[in-house]
């Protein structure tokens, strides 16, 4: 039996690494979007592509046969492309820090919300929170020189909905693993449509094709696999709190590595966003799965 100490340390250091690949999710995406290396569409295929030929491999490593990869309903599917296909899109107009804000607190909001519109009676901390992070996300469309781009910020929103229904419906899942190579194999077929009629391919370069596979392949299907594992050595409640960090890494990182900036509007909304959803998560006991802060299966930023 394994003492606490290097369980402890074995579980500290997959969540960093969890963090570290779905901010970079956001990164991978803006670096690539950013500086015309590939379209959109074609980004979206490729991605889904290497995450389902990656999560596939370690669900039939799981189950020993190719059996769990069968179609199980259209919801998950639907739900990813829908999520992913927006994320790319979103990508082509706005910053990767905004953008990874814009998801992060469109995401928790709306499985709170779920929540709530099922019967769920918060606290009256967890509507505190909700409210602040409504007020976050407002205040980065309100009318100014430095505001992001509406249309980017529209995208970004459709897709958080869209992730947290993937979430959502997620969460019924008896094999995450397979559940998402499921989703990743049979929401490809939309997006190589989606690619085939945007004509797409005459602009992607090596680069762009690496980029994408690298989200899909390692920030994406590795990540999630790795989650999966650091999730073992977590509550419902930390796994949530942690996923705070992955907008601030996104934006940390964006600003290293794209030569981003952090204005003004951006922290103090980002500061209201991360905060509204830290006192939603950790309200007192006695709530719905949402404010208990139960896990979102693979956040992405």
């Amino acid at each position: 039996m394994s003492s606490p100490a290097p369980r402890r340390l074995e579980t500290a250091l997959l969540t960093a690494a969890t963090l570290v690949a779905f901010a970079f999710n956001s990164i991978l995406t803006r670096l690539a979007l950013g500086r015309g290396t590939i379209d959109a569409a074609g980004f979206t295929a490729v991605r889904l592509a290497a995450g389902a030929l990656v999560l596939a491999v370690l669900a039939r490593g799981a189950a020993g046969s190719w059996r769990p990869l069968r179609p199980r309903g259209l919801v998950g599917p639907l739900t990813l492309f829908a999520y992913a296909a927006p994320f790319s899109f979103a990508y082509l107009r706005i910053g990767a820090a905004t953008g990874a804000l814009a998801l992060f607190g469109t995401v928790q909001l709306t499985m709170i919300g779920w929540d709530v519109a099922h019967g769920a009676r918060p606290a009256a901390r967890t509507w505190l929170g909700i409210i602040l992070a409504m007020l976050g996300l407002s205040a980065l469309t309100l009318p100014a020189a430095g505001r992001p781009d509406p249309l980017g910020l529209l995208l970004m929103v459709v897709a958080g909905v869209a992730w947290a229904a993937y979430s959502l419906q997620g969460q019924r899942a008896t094999d995450p693993l397979a559940a998402n190579a499921r989703a990743f194999l049979w929401s490809l077929p939309l997006a190589l449509l989606l690619a085939a009629v945007t004509l797409g391919p005459a602009a992607w370069s090596g680069g762009g094709l690496v980029l994408a596979a690298t989200s899909g392949a390692v920030t994406s299907g590795l990540g999630y696999a790795i989650w999966y594992r650091a999730l073992q050595g977590l509550t419902a409640t930390r796994a949530a709190i942690v996923q705070l960090g992955v907008p601030v890494i996104a934006a940390l990182s964006a600003v290293a590595l794209l030569g981003e900036s952090l204005d003004l509007r951006l922290v103090s909304s980002g500061a209201m966003v991360i905060g509204g959803v830290a006192l939603a998560l950790t309200a007192r006991p006695g709530r719905s799965r949402v404010d208990a802060g139960r896990p979102v299966p693979g956040l992405e930023s």
